[in-house]
C-alpha cells in the first residue's frame, strides 16, 4: 500500500473489479494493488510540471462491462472546489474527488485492430480524457500484447 493520498481510489466493488480485470497484484508479494478512476486533475498537473506532449493510455480493456466509467475532474476539500492541484498538500490529503460519469461499453476490446474498431463510448471516453488533460493520446492499449496497441 502506498503511503500518499489517492483521492480516486475505489475501495468498493468497482475497485475490486478494476484490480481483478487488470491483474493488479504485486509481482513479489501477490498483494492486491490499489485501483481507482482516471484523475484528470493529476494529469493536468503532471502535464504542466513535466511538459507532456503525448500519452500512451493503457488498459482501456479493463473498463469493458462497466455501465458507466468515472473521471475525476476536480477535488472538494474543506468546502472548496479545486479543478487544479490544491495549493497545499494538506488539502490534497483531505481531497474528495468530483466525478463526471460517462457512458460505459459492454463490448470486450481485445480484438480491436484500430481505434475506429472500438465502441463509440470507448472512443468518446479517450477523446474526453484528451480534452480534460490537454494532452494528446497517441496510442491506446486494449490488452497486453504489442499488437493490442492502437495508434489514434
Amino acid at each position: 500500500m502506498g503511503a500518499g493520498p489517492f483521492p480516486t481510489e475505489d475501495k468498493g466493488p468497482g475497485g475490486e473489479r478494476l484490480g481483478e480485470r487488470g491483474q493488479e497484484f504485486g509481482t513479489v508479494t501477490g498483494r492486491r494493488r490499489q485501483c481507482g478512476w482516471f484523475d484528470a486533475v493529476i494529469l493536468r498537473y503532471a502535464a504542466r510540471l513535466n511538459g507532456l506532449t503525448e500519452l500512451f493510455l493503457t488498459k482501456l480493456d479493463v473498463l469493458s462491462g462497466f455501465e458507466t466509467v468515472k473521471v475525476c475532474t476536480g477535488y472538494r476539500a474543506d468546502g472548496d472546489l479545486y479543478e487544479d492541484f490544491p495549493p497545499h498538500q494538506s488539502l490534497f490529503h483531505r481531497a474528495e474527488p468530483v466525478y463526471e460519469e460517462l457512458e460505459g461499453w459492454p463490448e470486450e476490446l481485445a480484438d480491436a485492430k484500430t481505434f475506429e474498431d472500438l465502441p463509440a463510448a470507448a472512443r468518446k471516453y479517450v477523446e474526453h480524457l484528451q480534452d480534460l488533460g490537454g494532452v494528446r493520446i497517441g496510442v491506446v492499449s486494449v490488452g497486453p500484447s504489442r499488437e493490442q496497441s492502437l495508434p489514434l
